[in-house]
């Protein structure tokens, strides 16, 4: 069986990063109090390039006190309601209820969580099925570094996959108007509509790469965490550039890139919940600067079985354009998925159910 290894993020203009996705630990592990992280999100307005640092900050120390309404606000409206920022901090609100939830297993139990998740990832991407399924995506950009976010369109894509030959894509419709019925399948659908596209990465590829033997990946045991009421444990890594094959794309021009982040694992069913991709080393004149991607898995029932696949997605690109700085996101939401054959139309449009309005 020939299996699809590449996958690809792309944008179709020029793209800088909105900072640096190296964060400084602190020496500290005493929990941040509520004064701390209020002094800490201050700083984003004029330096968010910072917030990878608070990021690692929550991490690492957690919080000390209840996080309240007004502490998710006022988090929000100084970091653009960033999506990594507002995660990472409900993370630390679950450990500081649940201390002892979150007690790190000994490092033997976890390297053997993470030897039979290997396992059962490589063996799950192996048997996957040949499936279409329907992509509603909410793309929206942001000038400079200030995550402002203003609404671009809404696509709606069919994507069919198959084992022997990876992704297919087909643009359904933009902004709820139907593409023609003879639109063309492609492995990438960013000529088509313009602006940031990711292929392949929300599928069988990045994550079943992300355990291969030939990748590399350096594995660290970080967390627990609570995915959909499901007790995690939560690995850093880091694939190596030479050994990555995420690759980058802007306009004609490709650029292959190393890759880190975390995922989380169920401890029950030995299985990834949440893949966390983060683009490092990107070579300094290529236009992407900045490249990352969140996914969601979920169990979803194709024919008569069932399978773990994406649900949600989120990919954050950073450009440069003509001196301009621009951040584009994606927000995907999987649906329909179906055996290989069968005929997605457009029925309904991107709806508030697939993608509420943002928290002030």
């Amino acid at each position: 069986m020939k299996r699809i290894n590449k996958y690809l993020l792309a944008i179709a203009f020029v793209l800088v990063p909105v900072g640096s996705f190296t964060a400084t630990a602190q020496t500290s592990t005493r929990p941040l109090t509520s004064k701390e992280l209020v002094a800490l999100v201050y700083q984003l307005p004029a330096h968010p390039e910072r917030r990878d640092d608070i990021v690692a900050e929550l991490r690492q120390r957690g919080i000390g006190f209840p996080l309240t309404a007004g502490m998710r606000s006022l988090v929000a409206s100084k970091s653009g309601n960033d999506a990594l920022l507002r995660r990472t901090l409900e993370e630390a609100e679950r450990r500081r209820v649940n201390p002892t939830a979150s007690t790190r297993p000994p490092e033997g139990e976890a390297n053997e969580l993470l030897e039979r998740t290997r396992v059962a990832t490589l063996a799950a991407a192996d048997a996957m099925p040949d499936f279409i399924v329907k992509q509603l995506i909410k793309r929206s950009v942001a000038y400079g570094t200030t995550n402002n976010w203003i609404p671009q369109d809404n696509l709606t894509i069919a994507v069919g996959y198959r084992a022997n030959s990876g992704e297919q894509y087909k643009v359904l419709a933009i902004n709820g108007m139907p593409s023609s019925p003879d639109a063309p399948e492609s492995r990438s659908y960013s000529k088509q509509v313009g602006g940031a596209s990711s292929t392949g990465v929300e599928y069988i590829s990045a994550l079943a790469d992300l355990f291969r033997p030939e990748s590399k990946t350096e594995f660290k045991l970080a967390d627990t965490d609570l995915i959909r009421e499901r007790r995690t444990l939560v690995f850093e890594y880091e694939i190596k550039k030479p050994f990555s094959k995420l690759t980058l794309s802007a306009d004609d021009n490709s650029a292959s890139a190393g890759s880190r982040g975390r995922v989380w694992i169920d401890r029950e069913t030995n299985r990834v919940l949440r893949f966390e991709q983060i683009a490092t080393d990107i070579q300094a004149d290529f236009p992407i600067t900045a490249a990352a991607t969140l996914i969601d898995y979920d169990w979803v029932t194709i024919g008569e079985n069932k399978y773990l696949l994406p649900t949600n997605s989120e990919v954050l690109l950073t450009s440069v354009n003509r001196q301009r700085t621009i951040q584009s996101r994606n927000e995907i939401r999987f649906r329909g998925y179906r055996k290989f054959g069968a005929e997605l139309k457009v029925i309904d449009e991107i709806d508030e159910a697939d993608f509420p309005p943002e928290k002030p």
